[in-house]
């Protein structure tokens, strides 16, 4: 079996079982690497930019150099390939357990019951719910959905096609290290550094890409559209911009505004301007796509691998 099947039949196996199961309950190795990274910024930690960025290359470097050696020693072995692909998918993706913490606000919403809302929220963003009413809870978990749409499923195929099982290892693990150490706190503001500018980086196509199939599998492509065009560069996020205000175009609310972090207060641009805002409802709605943009996400990228590999086989033939 080509290694493009490999990928092909391995991703969507993983797919299917983070689609069917949700993540692992137990031994999650997500946050096996967490803790990992944790004892590596314990030992390391300066308030300067270069140790920040050993951090990031010990961290992202190791787990992509262990994959590259899983990979190979089952080189030999398609179905054995195809497995570690599909246990590593499994491992990376989380569109169903956004999706479950999702409606789970959502579901606290429409019974009334603000509070646990509230307490439910920081499992998908790091919003300050005490700040927020039922709207505004509406609201962020809206955008935490367009924008873990790209984080937590699409990028990672992306990714995955391009590269493999070293690939889907090292886009989560740039983007675990850009959630613990790339905000601007005091502690991180510099060494965490490398690793929100390197997130930003392998980031961008999944984000893109994101944009993209949330405008094709929105409800109203040309509004995802024009809100792409016209407000994504106005995020602070060059990646988390596209996708929230395509999303946004596409399910017709107005995403953006106010917001509060652990009591700091951002004033970010308003996405989709025309929109209506923001109802529980919509909660719903944002899930739905996610989950068709994640479908369409797995077949794009095995259908660029599988294309990719068949343009360098007859560029290959036409040199020999």
């Amino acid at each position: 079996m080509r290694a493009d099947r490999v990928f092909a039949s391995g991703a969507a196996a993983g797919l299917l079982a983070d689609l069917l199961l949700g993540d692992p309950r137990r031994g999650h190795p997500v946050a096996a690497f967490g803790r990992a990274a944790g004892a590596v910024e314990r030992a390391l930690w300066h308030d300067h930019r270069g140790w920040g960025a050993l951090h990031t290359a010990v961290c992202a470097g190791g787990a992509v150099c262990l994959a590259v050696a899983a990979e190979r020693s089952l080189r030999s072995s398609p179905v054995a390939s195809a497995v570690l692909t599909a246990a590593t998918t499994w491992a990376v993706v989380g569109g169903t357990s956004l999706g479950r913490e999702a409606r789970a606000v959502g579901g606290a919403l429409a019974a009334g019951d603000i509070e646990v809302a509230r307490e439910r929220l920081p499992h998908l963003c790091g919003r300050d719910p005490q700040a927020l009413d039922a709207d505004g809870i509406a609201r962020a978990v809206v955008e935490s959905v367009a924008e873990n749409t790209s984080d937590a499923v699409v990028g990672a195929l992306v990714w995955g096609a391009v590269a493999g099982v070293p690939g889907l290892v090292g886009f989560r693990a740039v983007n675990t290290l850009d959630a613990m150490v790339g905000h601007k706190s005091a502690r991180h503001r510099r060494y965490g550094w490398a690793s929100a500018r390197l997130d930003d980086v392998v980031g961008w196509p999944g984000a893109r890409l994101t944009a993209a199939l949330a405008a094709v599998a929105g409800g109203d492509p040309r509004g995802a559209a024009t809100a792409w065009r016209a407000d994504a560069a106005r995020h602070p996020s060059p990646n988390a911009g596209p996708v929230e205000a395509s999303f946004a175009g596409a399910l017709g609310v107005r995403l953006g505004g106010t917001l509060s972090y652990a009591g700091r207060v951002e004033h970010r641009p308003v996405l989709n301007g025309p929109g209506r805002a923001v109802r529980v409802g919509d909660i719903e709605r944002a899930v739905r796509l996610s989950r068709r943009v994640s479908l369409l996400a797995m077949g794009a990228s095995a259908a660029g691998r599988l294309l990719a590999t068949s343009v360098l086989s007859k560029a290959k033939g036409r040199t020999a």
